[in-house]
């Protein structure tokens, strides 16, 4: 219906229906648009089947991926360097200033941050092979104690058996040539003391004017005198003395 042949007093109806035609539309239509963008948001990450359709996506977000680096390099102030391979081997690619100098900065980067790691790299796994080699060594001395305290004897076969035998022979040999060498040591330790005390003895005796007796294998009646001798002096003093034992020992002599 054009408007030239609308009646004049029925523009305001015509009008009103148009408008609620729009309305109606467009409550119908915004449902199906709020559906396929919420569609849209739920893609699923996964290889496209389709290869027409998988190419269209890849040019769609080609496009969206060099844009975004464009906007990066120039916001930003960035070097940025992009390469994509289509599926079909096809090059594209994008710098914000020299695609081969941004790579070899790449390169000259990765070279510093693995040579500055590669000795800490080295140090760590030596010490693990060090950790490793000494926890094997820890296990076999382990198992050789058992063995020699008589424990896990079970697998052994003649030969370790023997070679254990050999072993504690050999240490109880070791063992007894220490004791005897301790107990040299403590018997040349006795005789030292001995002639200490021998030395102080004769010191007392010198001081005190006392002669040591002497006797000698060869006299054999000495027994016999030294018995009279000890019978005759076997009086014993009863008299009470107080001094020094130079007064008594004088007295004595004049007695």
């Amino acid at each position: 219906m054009s408007w030239s042949k609308v009646p004049l007093g029925q523009d305001q109806a015509y009008l009103s229906s148009h408008l609620n035609h729009l309305i109606t539309s467009f409550f119908f239509l915004f449902p199906l648009l709020f559906d396929r963008k919420m569609v849209r948001g739920k893609t699923q990450m996964r290889r496209i089947e389709n290869a027409t359709s998988r190419q269209v996506t890849f040019s769609k977000r080609r496009n969206g991926l060099l844009k975004k680096a464009f906007e990066l390099s120039v916001l930003c102030d960035a070097e940025v360097a992009l390469i994509i391979f289509s599926p079909r081997g096809k090059l594209h690619e994008f710098s914000s200033s020299s695609m081969h100098e941004t790579i070899e900065r790449y390169r000259k980067h990765t070279k510093d941050v693995q040579s500055n790691n590669t000795p800490a790299v080295q140090n760590m796994q030596h010490l693990k092979h060090e950790t490793a080699t000494l926890a094997k060594k820890i296990e076999l001395l382990e198992v050789s104690k058992r063995k020699l305290l008589g424990e896990g004897l079970g697998s052994c076969s003649i030969n370790e058996l023997q070679q254990i035998e050999q072993q504690l022979e050999k240490s109880v040999c070791t063992v007894r040539a220490r004791k005897m060498h301790v107990f040299k040591e403590q018997i040349e330790q006795l005789k030292e003391k001995e002639k200490n005390l021998a030395a102080d003895n004769a010191v007392l005796l010198a001081k005190y004017d006392v002669q040591p007796r002497q006797e000698s294998p060869e006299d054999g009646g000495n027994v016999t005198s030294s018995t009279t001798e000890t019978s005759e002096n076997s009086d014993v003093e009863t008299e009470l003395f107080i001094g020094p034992p130079e007064k008594r020992f004088k007295r004595i002599m004049e007695k």
